[in-house]
């Protein structure tokens, strides 16, 4: 151990000749343990809601996500879904066919997406979880069922239950005959499917999915063969970027493949700009606790001026005399940090066992969901270290203005 860490380390613990002193240093330390235990906790609230959203979009966003790089659909067969499947670490693969829709359910009407997914689309994602009215069912003998999402539902006041009452599904032809007779032909395509059941995931998925079998999408689209994209599950164990690299090099150039974050790449980026922006203003509140590590330090300085003049008698030089102070400053920053980092770690665990912090109304959660990570302690810790050793500049440059004892001859 270096001589300024020494005398700083012995400076910090020793008792000091003024009470006050004491106290204004143990008032620095409790403002550093909190303001760190502060901002572990605003990173980890945030992690906790990415976590929790991303959980959500699971039962409805696939692991891996492949749709043309041109155009709104592609041609699938067999021979494609077999070599995907034969892929290392692809375990479902699942076709869909998405088109905005308009949909009429006795005397309401709204505008929706229409989502025709196959026989494996609950294997690929968890959307049989999500229902929490009716079944997760597209056929009840020989009636094509919908699943709607809890907004659609709401907003054409749908009845689950009613197998009497058929909800109507209008489509725009792609290729409108100009005429037959002179008349207008009709520009829309129309269906009738039963409501069976409602799922619950996201708003976002609630207020527009109507879920069908592909085939009824295929026939309202028009098309025989046609997707707009393929899902795919990513087998347990697999690494995802390896298997999305093995997807587009079976796929080619003319087809884009997106992973689970890939796929709400905007919404995640607004959360990350959320999140540190948070971080930020509450780092602005160190800057406040840094005022009372420069009164601490100062008044140290002051109480050991003539002990630095004996320093600086016995040769001392005037760096050695800075960095003393510097250290001191860097271990009251450390002590704090690790206080604060204890302290969080505490609320961490009442939060997720008690729920010591509800979510305010009729939200999926009761509590406020947290998740810490490794990577947010040493964020924190540097900040905090570098407010700290900062704040340490001003009395370290004061020490350094002390003067040596002048030796009688």
């Amino acid at each position: 151990m270096n001589l300024s860490l020494r005398i700083a380390r012995r400076y910090l613990f020793a008792k000091k000749s003024t009470n006050a002193i004491n106290i204004i240093t143990g008032i620095a330390v409790f403002g550093i343990a909190v303001g760190s235990a502060a901002l572990v906790l605003v990173l980890s609230v945030f992690n906790g809601f990415e976590d929790l959203i991303m959980g959500m979009y699971s039962n409805f966003n696939p692991d891996i996500k492949v749709t043309p790089a041109r155009g709104k659909t592609f041609e699938t067969d067999t021979i494609m879904l077999e070599k995907l499947l034969a892929l290392d670490g692809v375990a479902q693969v699942s076709q869909t066919l998405e088109e905005v829709a308009f949909f009429e359910y006795k005397d309401n009407q709204d505008f929706g997406t229409l989502k025709g997914v196959d026989e494996n689309f609950n294997k690929v994602v968890g959307i049989d979880t999500t229902v929490k009215e009716g079944l997760y069912s597209f056929e009840e003998n020989g009636r094509q069922l919908a699943v709607l999402g809890l907004g659609m539902r709401n907003k054409l006041a749908a009845n689950v239950g009613d197998r009497f009452t058929e909800l109507a599904v209008y489509m725009p032809k792609q290729d409108q005959g100009s005429s037959f007779f002179g008349q207008q032909a009709q520009p829309f395509r129309r269906r009738y499917i039963y409501p069976g059941g409602t799922f619950v995931i996201q708003q976002e998925f609630d207020n527009q999915y109507v879920l069908a079998s592909l085939d009824f999408a295929r026939e309202l689209v028009g098309t025989e063969n046609e997707v707009s994209a393929l899902e795919i599950r990513v087998a347990p164990g697999a690494e995802p970027s390896d298997v999305i690299a093995s997807v587009k090099a079976l796929m080619g150039e003319g087809f884009e493949v997106k992973g689970r974050y890939q796929q709400e790449a905007s919404f995640l980026r607004l959360m990350q700009v959320e999140k540190w922006l948070s971080y930020a203003i509450a780092s602005l509140m160190m800057l406040l606790v840094a005022f009372n590590i420069v009164g601490a330090l100062w008044m140290v300085v002051l109480e050991k001026q003539k002990d630095i003049s004996i320093l600086k008698s016995m040769g001392a030089l005037n760096t050695t005399v800075r960095n003393i102070f510097l250290n001191e400053g860097l271990l009251l920053s450390l002590l704090g940090i690790a206080i604060g980092f204890v302290l969080a770690v505490i609320l961490y665990i009442l939060q997720k066992t008690v729920g010591i912090v509800s979510v305010p109304g009729n939200f999926v959660v009761q509590s406020y969901p947290i998740s810490m990570r490794f990577i947010d302690f040493i964020i924190v810790a540097f900040t905090v270290t570098a407010i700290g050793v900062l704040a340490s500049v001003p009395p370290a440059l004061r020490a350094m203005k002390v003067s040596a004892l002048i030796r009688e001859e």
